[in-house]
C-alpha cells in the first residue's frame, strides 16, 4: 500500500497549521496601498472629499508631543492621535491634556510590536485595556484602531471587533520616521497621494523611529496644512471626517 505524502494525521495537522497561518497573516496584505484600495478601500480612512483627516502615531511622548500640540493650536487644527497604551499609562496627564485641547485619542495597541506569531488572547487583552485606559483618561471611549506598523492580522481584526473598535489605516503618509526625512521630503511625500477625503499619517514621537525624526514631521506640519487649505480642504480629526464607524 502506498501512502500519499501529506495524508493521515500528520498531513491534517500540517494543513490545519497552514490554514491557521493564512487566517492570521492573510489580512495583513491590506498594508499594501494598492491591495487595500482594491479590496478594502474603507481601511484607507476615506471620508468627506472636502476634508483631510490628520493623524499621528506612537505617542504620547513628553519630549515631543507637546511641540505638536502647540503647533496644532497655532494652526487652529485638531487631530487624531493613535496612542500606545503603555505610553499613555506613563503619561496620563499628557493624554488628558490632548483630549482637553480638543484632540481625539485612538488605539494603536498597548505596545509597538510586530505580530508575526499569532497571539489572539494577548491581542484581545491589549486592545481592550488600551481602549479602557483611553476612556478613563479622556472621559470618552475611543472609536478607532490602527495597528502597529499598519499590519492588520486576523488576530488584530478579531481583537478590534471584540473591543468595539473600527480599524483604519491611512491613504497618505509622510515617511517621516526615517533618518533622512526632512520637512520638505515629508511634505512632498504626503502631497504625492493627497486628495480630498484622505487620511494622513504622521508621527508625534520617535520612540519606534529614527532618533530625531519627529522634527521632520513637526517642520512639515504647517506646510501640509497650508497645502490642504490652498486646495480648499478642511483639516481635522477622524471623528469629523465622515468615515463610517462600523
Amino acid at each position: 500500500m502506498v501512502t500519499r505524502v501529506g495524508s493521515g494525521p500528520a498531513g491534517a495537522l500540517a494543513a490545519a497549521a497552514v490554514a491557521l497561518a493564512g487566517a492570521h497573516i492573510g489580512p495583513a496584505v491590506t498594508w499594501l496601498p494598492g491591495v487595500r484600495g482594491a479590496l478594502a478601500p474603507v481601511l484607507d480612512g476615506r471620508g468627506d472629499p472636502a476634508r483631510v483627516a490628520l493623524t499621528f502615531d506612537d505617542g504620547p511622548d513628553p519630549r515631543t508631543t507637546p511641540h505638536f500640540l502647540r503647533a496644532l493650536d497655532e494652526l487652529a487644527v485638531r487631530a487624531t492621535f493613535f496612542v500606545l497604551g503603555g505610553r499613555l499609562a506613563e503619561q496620563p496627564g499628557l493624554g488628558a491634556r490632548m483630549a482637553a485641547e480638543g484632540h481625539e485619542l485612538a488605539v494603536h495597541g498597548w505596545r509597538h510590536d510586530r505580530p508575526w506569531c499569532p497571539r489572539p488572547g494577548r491581542d484581545v487583552r491589549d486592545l481592550a485595556r488600551t481602549a479602557e485606559l483611553i476612556g478613563e483618561v479622556c472621559g470618552r471611549r475611543p472609536v478607532w484602531y490602527r495597528p502597529a506598523y499598519g499590519i492588520l492580522t486576523g488576530g488584530r481584526w478579531n481583537a478590534a471587533r471584540a473591543a468595539g473598535l473600527r480599524p483604519v489605516l491611512w491613504s497618505s503618509w509622510g515617511r517621516d520616521w526615517t533618518a533622512v526625512a526632512t520637512p520638505d521630503s515629508v511634505r512632498a511625500e504626503v502631497g504625492r497621494t493627497l486628495r480630498g477625503g484622505a487620511t494622513v499619517l504622521l508621527h508625534d514621537s520617535d520612540v519606534t523611529s529614527a532618533a530625531g525624526s519627529w522634527r521632520a514631521a513637526l517642520g512639515a506640519l504647517p506646510l501640509i496644512v497650508a497645502d490642504c487649505r490652498a486646495r480648499g480642504l478642511a483639516v481635522g480629526r477622524l471623528c469629523d471626517h465622515g468615515v463610517p464607524v462600523r
